[in-house]
């Protein structure tokens, strides 16, 4: 029972990265931009925290930090793709590409440098509970506000007006302009939106999960992330469950090597990506389902004078 619990609550720290950058992504969707350059976005503010952290010695700030660095590479995106009309799914990958190298250049001076013993939080009371304590109720505040993201973000979608107009801007810009609301300037919100909460998930990764800086340690989660749109079909509790599927997987590894499972390690390596593109498949058989709820104008430019 132990183990399964601990399994629990590796899980939800595994999967808390994944739901935070694949709800900032659908929120820059569901508005019709498409951000191919999660992973980069997240490694920049993974440095950028992590150092942020080591220098003042707050956590906090590197939150802040991490969030910031997120919203400048989306506002970069943004006006690239929204006001100059490049094309979105090319700028996306240079952005990633940016990140990458960038990220690894100024974390040069910090490949060293170390954090303090992380704080224990548990919440009183059921944090003592048997098995339910420890697995669900010793996390980082960080775990329990993705869950509360994905619960005010699927109210904001589909209960509010500020929501509906963001799914109206993401499904025909053309009609929401008409009706006089600012299309671009909607968008580049829910770009900057969405690159504040991948900021946050690349900062939760070098502060709380792996509490260390190493070039390259966001390891392919933004490309998770992006998948997890598609695989929770744009709706934000699917992204939750889907992001903690993939962390299950992440984990299992682990766990089965601590059994003395006889698997090749190369192979438990694999599991998660290998999810990632079993899930993508069987999802991509029935086109009529994603086109169903898939925001119509995803991925294409607005032109307010045509």
């Amino acid at each position: 029972m132990d183990a399964l619990a601990l399994l629990i609550a590796a899980t939800l720290n595994a999967g808390t990265v994944l739901a935070i950058a694949g709800l900032g992504l659908l929120i820059n969707e569901r508005a019709g931009i498409v951000n191919l350059g999660a992973e980069g976005m997240m490694l920049v503010a993974a440095i950028a925290g992590f150092a942020t952290a080591v220098m003042s010695g707050s956590i906090g700030l590197g939150f802040v930090a991490g969030a910031g660095a997120g919203m400048l590479m989306a506002l970069a995106f943004g006006v690239l793709v929204i006001w100059l009309n490049t094309n979105q799914y090319a700028t996306g990958l240079a952005l990633s590409l940016f990140g990458v190298g960038f990220s690894a250049f100024i974390g040069i001076g910090f490949t060293q440098s170390r954090l303090g013993a992380p704080a224990s939080h548990t919440i009183p009371l059921l944090g003592d509970l048997p098995f339910v304590g420890p697995a669900l109720f010793r996390h980082h505040p960080m775990v329990y506000f993705a869950v509360l993201l994905a619960l005010a973000l699927a109210w904001f979608l589909y209960r509010s007006r500020a929501g509906l107009v963001l799914r109206a801007v993401g499904e025909s810009p053309e009609s929401a302009h008409a009706l006089g609301y600012p299309v671009r300037r909607i968008r580049l919100a829910a770009v900057l939106a969405g690159g504040a909460l991948c900021g946050l998930a690349g900062a939760y990764l070098s502060l709380v999960y792996s509490p260390l800086w190493m070039e390259g340690m966001v390891a392919g989660r933004g490309w998770i992330a992006l998948a997890l749109t598609t695989f929770a079909t744009w709706r934000p509790a699917r992204v939750l469950l889907g992001a903690y599927l993939f962390g299950g997987v992440t984990m299992l590894q682990f766990h089965l090597q601590g059994q003395g499972v006889q698997v090749a390690s190369q192979l438990l390596s694999m599991l998660p990506y290998l999810a990632t593109i079993v899930v993508l498949v069987l999802i991509s058989r029935n086109a009529n389902f994603i086109k169903v709820n898939m925001p119509a104008s995803i991925g294409k430019p607005f032109h307010p004078g045509a």
